[in-house]
């Protein structure tokens, strides 16, 4: 390199009429290739002048031989290292799907053709249609930003083929409040006596929440790298920290009061660690995984005879389950029967929430406060229920 710039010169290979220009690729080192296509040096030097003002503008993209390896190390580095956890881990999931389906070994593998063949794998998978729109923007981003740096020409064409729309059936109905009472008295039945209160808890911080499961048995007291329940304006506020939020931004969310009573039965000297703990079935310490608080919840339902669906054609019953607690909670607040601290929550322009509406953290957080800039009007608003 001199002067800062690559070195780029002309030869005449023994082997080739053509003249072909030489230059040092500035990030392996290496000596690169192209043919000027002609023999006459004069033009030649031409095709040189204007190969130099593409390379030092940004403007030549290069062979295309980059390695699909070495573009993720580089995509992972400089790209990801820098976005939220989840964003991280569905990136990654992505491409590790592309890895696995189309096996490319060089980055210019991924034409218009094998992206389609790609579209079909994932259906094939039996992948939602929602899902696979998720993974092709994800894998549209990462090929334009190769596109920006140089190591593709173009993104190639990404089309999904347009389905039927069909209207998307309920899996289930909400519980009622008595049927919700029943699963809570089945629980000893299912857990044993000596770990029901620790699923109560967890069943009822579900019920009156409306948070996911994966959610709720990942929000702490007291870790500021994870969701968790801030107590610092007197009553419970959800504080999201900025690497799992969208936003990148540290933010205050107002909970409904009933989950805020549920949250303070817990006595102030047990406020550590996780806030739900369900206990294993055997005392060896190990931490249940979502799966299995899943297929516990479900045989609570089940034991309670809490039918929420049944398949028409098979006459399969479908018991209560954690995620049916958030369809009482998403009735409860479409309803406007949680209090006006829901209606404040969901108040970015309309009245009532569509019919079905199942409310997560993402759906909360029209009425997040960023840190610093009311912190205390997101307490009021709690304590005013």
């Amino acid at each position: 390199m001199q002067n800062g710039e690559p070195k780029i010169w002309l030869a005449k290979p023994g082997n080739s009429p053509f003249w072909v220009i030489r230059y040092e690729d500035t990030e392996t080192g290496r000596v690169q290739q192209k043919s000027t296509g002609t023999a006459k040096k004069k033009e030649a030097e031409r095709v040189l002048g204007e190969f130099r003002a593409d390379l030092l503008n940004g403007r030549y993209q290069g062979s295309t031989n980059g390695t699909w390896e070495a573009f993720r190390q580089k995509y992972e580095a400089e790209v990801l290292s820098g976005l939220a956890q989840k964003t991280v881990k569905k990136a990654d999931v992505v491409l590790d799907a592309v890895e696995r389906l189309l096996k490319p070994k060089k980055l210019s593998d991924l034409t218009a053709s094998r992206i389609s063949r790609f579209i079909a794998e994932l259906r094939d998978g039996k992948r939602s249609e929602s899902t696979i729109a998720g993974y092709l923007a994800h894998l549209r981003a990462a090929l334009s930003w190769a596109v920006g740096v140089g190591l593709l020409p173009v993104v190639p064409k990404i089309k999904k083929p347009k389905r039927a729309k069909v209207q998307k059936k309920s899996k289930g109905r909400a519980p009622t409040e008595g049927e919700f009472k029943k699963i809570l008295e089945m629980a000893p039945e299912v857990v044993g006596p000596q770990r029901a209160d620790s699923w109560k808890h967890l069943i009822e911080g579900l019920w009156w929440s409306g948070l996911r499961l994966g959610e709720s048995l990942e929000l702490w007291w007291d870790r500021d790298d994870k969701l968790r329940i801030d107590l610092a304006e007197g009553r419970p506020l959800l504080r999201i920290p900025a690497e799992l939020e969208k936003g990148h931004q540290d933010r205050l969310l107002p909970i409904a009061p009933e989950f805020a009573e549920c949250l303070l039965k817990t006595p102030s000297e047990e406020r550590t660690g996780r806030v739900f703990k369900p206990m294993a079935e055997r005392e060896r310490g190990e931490r249940l995984t979502t799966n299995r608080v899943t297929k516990l919840i479900a045989a609570i339902g089940e034991k309670a005879g809490i039918v929420v669906h049944v398949e028409a054609r098979s006459g399969k019953k479908k018991y209560a389950s954690a995620h049916d607690f958030r369809r009482a909670f998403g009735d409860r607040w479409a309803a406007g029967l949680s209090g006006s601290c829901h209606a404040t929550t969901y108040s970015n322009g309309r009245k009532k929430a569509p019919p079905g509406f199942e409310p997560g953290i993402a759906d909360l957080q029209s009425a997040a406060l960023p840190l610093g800039e009311g912190a205390g009007q997101a307490s009021e608003t709690i304590r005013a229920n």
